[in-house]
């Protein structure tokens, strides 16, 4: 699991390591962290040109040791402060004594950029002055931000302005939310997490599965397991206007492991020409699924299923003029996956503010509707209660294709059915519809990432 903690979390057991350490050598491990990472980029540091872009706090001291440490290794080290009257003393000491040397602008040729302007308590952009600097880069060198892209809220992802986009991000003790959440996570690039010691609580702010977590989830069947143990998903999706997404959510949940899959719709021919092994009809279910292609005037359905006692997936248009009291009302689980256009409608906000703050929007809506809910978007994250929030880290842009939610919603409606909790179904199918498409390729179709989920599946149970 990746774990992530909010600027509060982390500055505390900064404090509570600090006061058992010398002075200075917190900022010490992560100089050296920081010079190591450089290092392995330029692949031979002596004659590199690296320049230091520094703000006037410990972001910029950590840049100052680094670029000190890399001078004493032969590399032609310039820094440029943000504000001349306010640099870390001790960094610059030590940089000028390495041999480092002092500007008042970027020099155009340089084989490396750090930014060290801002640290992770840095909110709303950059100012004018270190948005100058950054306007300045050189276009095509590489820029290695420290702790995370100046310009970007450490512990939402939100990027309010002017921001630095890292080809590299070297982040110190542990990951933060912004590391991991779009918009801020599209400009960190590759994230290096250097441990310094922190000791950190065993619940964090953000968490991110990995194929370990996932694997410990799957539903697996036993000797002793028939269809009906295994679970049973109920789909009610399609119309006569969208018949695909009714066979796209069928596809879906026939790959999630639910030992069978009950439509219930007006495109059972469609579905049954597809996927023969469908069974057709009421009958019992472990979970429904409904939305996908629905259609408009079929509230009635929406509000019939969320009165059963299984869990419920409502998704697509199923998501129209939900009461938030009575899905806070059910004591089944319920798991809503809106997009970010659908989000904006529950919340009643603007579709930008949620594309915004995709963190704080999750939350909110799980907080409304007393509910589990999947955002769908360039990073999707799956929130419940006031437990981290999920984020998960495998996809592609190649998503981005008519009826790939529609595979989503079954696929975590057939886990649901088979008797995973909601924020563990939400995510562990994200994490494989994700996965899926990566193996499949691009460009795709929905029907492809669906085709390759089993293959997601054992990948991901691979030791």
């Amino acid at each position: 699991m990746r774990t992530a903690y909010s600027v509060e979390t982390v500055r505390a057991a900064e404090r509570e390591l600090m006061a058992g350490l010398p002075e200075g050598a917190l900022m010490q491990r992560a100089a050296a962290g920081l010079a190591a990472v450089c290092a392995g980029l330029l692949g031979r540091v002596y004659g590199s040109r690296i320049v230091l872009l520094v703000g006037p706090g410990d972001n910029g001291g950590d840049a100052l040791y680094a670029g000190a440490r890399l001078a004493r290794r032969g590399a032609r080290v310039t820094m440029v402060p943000m504000n001349p009257g306010r640099v870390h003393a001790g960094g610059l000491a030590a940089l000028r004594a390495a041999g480092g040397r002092v500007a008042e602008a970027v020099p155009r040729r340089c084989d490396l950029v750090v930014d060290g302007l801002l640290g992770i308590g840095g909110r709303g952009g950059l100012r004018p002055a270190a948005a100058a600097l950054v306007e300045r880069i050189p276009q095509g060198v590489p820029v290695v931000a420290v702790d995370l892209p100046s310009g970007v809220d450490a512990d939402t992802g939100e990027v309010a302005g002017a921001a630095v986009t890292a080809d590299v991000t070297v982040t110190f003790g542990a990951y933060k939310p912004g590391l991991l959440i779009d918009p801020a996570a599209s400009r960190a690039g590759v994230v290096h997490l250097v441990d310094i010691g922190l000791e950190l609580p065993a619940r964090a702010d953000a968490e991110a599965l990995q194929h370990a977590d996932v694997a410990g989830l799957l539903p697996v069947p036993t000797a002793s397991s028939d269809k009906y143990r295994r679970g049973v998903v109920g789909i009610a999706a399609g119309s006569p206007h969208y018949p695909g997404a009714a066979v796209l959510a069928v596809a879906g949940a026939l790959r999630g492991g639910a030992g069978a899959v009950r439509y219930v719709g007006p495109t059972a021919q469609a579905v049954l020409a597809r996927y023969p092994e469908t069974l057709i009809g009421r009958g019992r279910v472990q979970a429904w699924v409904i939305g996908p292609g629905l259609g408009e005037g079929r509230g009635g359905e929406v509000a019939e299923l969320l009165e059963q006692d299984v869990p419920v997936l409502v998704d697509a248009d199923g998501l129209r003029g939900l009461d938030p009291e009575v899905l806070r009302a059910r004591t089944a689980p319920t798991l809503l996956t809106p997009h970010a256009g659908e989000a904006a409608a529950l919340l009643g906000v603007p579709r930008e503010s949620v594309e915004a703050g995709r963190l704080g929007a999750v939350r909110g809506l799980a907080e409304r509707y007393g509910s589990t809910v999947l955002l769908k978007g360039s990073t999707t994250l799956v929130a419940s209660g006031g437990g981290p929030v999920r984020v998960n880290p495998t996809g592609t842009p190649w998503l981005a294709t008519a009826g790939s939610g529609d595979v989503l919603s079954g696929l975590a409606g057939s886990l649901l059915a088979a008797g995973l909790s909601g924020p563990d179904a939400g995510s562990v199918a994200a994490y494989l519809h994700g996965l899926a498409a990566r193996l499949a390729g691009g460009p795709l179709l929905a029907h492809d990432v669906a085709a390759a989920l089993p293959r997601a599946w054992r990948e991901a149970e691979r030791p």
